[in-house]
């Protein structure tokens, strides 16, 4: 989907990400993490809601996520900030 988007094929954009060490899921996975971290300091929105909200599948799989991001869990980054 991304490909099209660019008018290109799959292929070419996986060798372009490659030449840039990268690729499509370090992308998602970095977007996912910035996005955390602002939606995070919302007090409105409730961690599952977070979680939900990046296309996780529950509120563990993000806590999981977010601590490999940050070295702690999403409650723990909330009291800090």
């Amino acid at each position: 989907m991304i490909a099209d988007e660019l008018h290109m094929s799959a292929r070419t954009l996986q060798r372009r990400l490659e030449e840039q060490d990268t690729s499509v899921k370090d992308i998602i996975d970095e977007t996912r993490h910035q996005l955390a971290l602002e939606y995070l300091c919302q007090d409105h929105l409730s961690i599952k809601e977070v979680a939900f909200s990046l296309g996780f599948n529950d509120a563990s799989n993000f806590s999981r996520a977010f601590k490999r991001w940050e070295g702690k869990t999403p409650k723990e980054f909330r009291k800090a900030a």
